[in-house]
């Protein structure tokens, strides 16, 4: 099972016991990143959270936009950058840049159906 296959079922699982949750994927990244294109770290309303984006270096404000996601239902593209030069004072490995897609998986609420439109017949 892939790292993917893995987050996919956690987020499953845990739709089922809480009703929605936040997936968070990198989308893009630019020079140096912990991690990839398609990492993902799933948070539930509970706070409870799987897999991840960054490494450490983000999680808690993934974490924290999730919370938000969750809330309202607005997906949010994130980005976050860091100097090579900035990494270093922060004691980090590397500077890069990565954006980080974050939608709320919940129940889907169907529209309301119309009534049926009675046939019109024409006159003879």
């Amino acid at each position: 099972m892939t790292d993917t296959e893995d987050m996919l079922t956690t987020a499953s699982d845990w739709f089922e016991q809480e009703g929605a949750v936040a997936l968070a994927t990198v989308v893009r990244t630019w020079g140096s990143s912990p991690r990839q294109p398609g990492s993902q770290l799933v948070v539930a309303p509970s706070g409870r959270m799987a897999g991840s984006v960054s490494g450490g270096c983000i999680e808690v404000a993934v974490a924290e936009a999730a919370s938000g996601v969750l809330r309202d239902g607005e997906a949010q593209l994130l980005s976050f950058g860091v100097t090579d030069e900035r990494a270093w004072e922060l004691g980090l490995a590397c500077g890069g840049r990565l954006q980080v897609f974050v939608e709320r998986i919940a129940p889907q609420v169907a529209p309301p159906t119309a009534p049926p439109i009675a046939p019109q017949i024409a006159p003879e």
